[in-house]
């Protein structure tokens, strides 16, 4: 679908565009992180997937392919955190855009207090419920440095996108447990003798 939409970005060069964060590649897939602008760290789980990006994103440029990060959150503390876990891939912020909202990444307080949400190709008409908050939840959303309800404003996402001869389409997007693939460690502990040791997830 051709996105009729003009995105600006913060990266540590200045002011982008959606097309800018191509680079000259004709595909790009931006991974949308978990870090809203109300939190003080990233996602954990978001951060457990982004640990594997260094080591492949030159080898994904290198056949046409750009990997960006993109979140909510002010590029300050996004530097900070990147600094902070030793990363290097490229990272955007999509603060003053409606990016991470118009690809279902992010919802607003107005939204999560009706229920007026679409995530992973479903419409909720319901309100959600502040309580009971699930244990992992409030547990990510403290290690976020933030509350239970703000934390769950952001949404585990990613989407593709090609451009060609100037126009950028939006080609496929994938949400929750279909970023499972694009975890290592999940790959990993799939073949392990007790999986991933999970419950309630």
């Amino acid at each position: 679908m051709r996105v009729e939409r003009s995105y600006r970005f913060e990266i540590d060069e200045g002011s982008a565009s959606l097309a800018d964060l191509f680079r000259g590649r004709s595909q790009l897939l931006v991974y949308h992180f978990m870090f809203g602008p109300d939190y003080t760290a990233g996602c954990p789980s978001c951060s457990a997937i982004t640990d594997g990006f260094n080591g492949f994103v030159v080898h994904l440029a290198n056949h046409d392919v750009m990997l960006w990060a993109v979140s909510l959150a002010p590029l300050a503390k996004l530097q900070a955190y990147k600094r902070r876990m030793g990363w290097t891939f490229p990272w955007a912020s999509s603060f003053d855009s409606d990016f991470n909202f118009d690809f279902n990444a992010s919802i607003t307080e107005e939204q999560q207090r009706e229920g007026l949400v679409e995530y992973n190709y479903r419409r909720s008409g319901q309100a959600m419920d502040p309580t009971p908050v699930p244990p992992p939840v409030a547990q990510f959303a403290a290690t976020c440095g933030t509350d239970p309800a703000t934390y769950r404003r952001e949404r585990p996402c990613m989407s593709a996108f090609a451009l060609e001869d100037g126009v950028i389409y939006h080609a496929y997007s994938t949400y929750a447990r279909g970023l499972d693939g694009l975890w290592g460690m999940y790959q990993w502990l799939d073949r392990a003798p007790m999986g991933r040791n999970e419950a309630g997830i």
